[in-house]
């Protein structure tokens, strides 16, 4: 899929952004990507509010293969074929894509403040000791001058 099938694909949906991602395009809204267009095919974003209408159509979850095993990505489904003849409910599914990204992204939010205050904390940490150790260093040397 190129990027000009995309676009008009998209076109009853509204205006997306389309970026260069692994074999394919990431689609995305104000910088939520919702949407996956790889070789294998066009997939949406995903959860628990969304799937069973994946699997209703008889959908499946992103795979891939690595030289060890096959992980599946649960959070993109592939887009039933049907709708690449129907923009209009190509649009409805889009939109409850996005909806779903935007529900991870918020659920996201919180984690990434704790991981980035874990590692501030240790390098705050080990300022405050190199700081004392050479507090320490200096105090012995005044020591042995005086």
């Amino acid at each position: 899929m190129d990027r000009e099938f995309l676009i008009d694909l998209f076109s009853g949906f509204g205006p997306v952004t389309i970026r260069p991602m692994f074999s394919g395009h990431g689609i995305s809204v104000d910088g939520v990507n919702f949407a996956m267009a790889l070789r294998a095919g066009l997939y949406f974003r995903a959860d628990e509010h969304t799937i069973p209408q994946f699997e209703a159509e008889g959908s499946r979850p992103f795979q891939y293969r690595t030289r060890v095993k096959t992980v599946m990505v649960h959070s993109y489904w592939q887009l039933p074929a049907r709708l690449f003849d129907d923009t209009e409910e190509l649009g409805e599914w889009a939109r409850a894509a996005l909806g779903a990204a935007q529900r991870a992204a918020v659920k996201k939010r919180p984690r990434a403040k704790k991981a980035a205050a874990k590692k501030a904390a240790p390098k705050a940490v080990a300022k405050k000791q190199a700081a004392a150790k050479k507090n320490r260093s200096v105090g012995k040397a005044k020591r042995v001058h005086r």
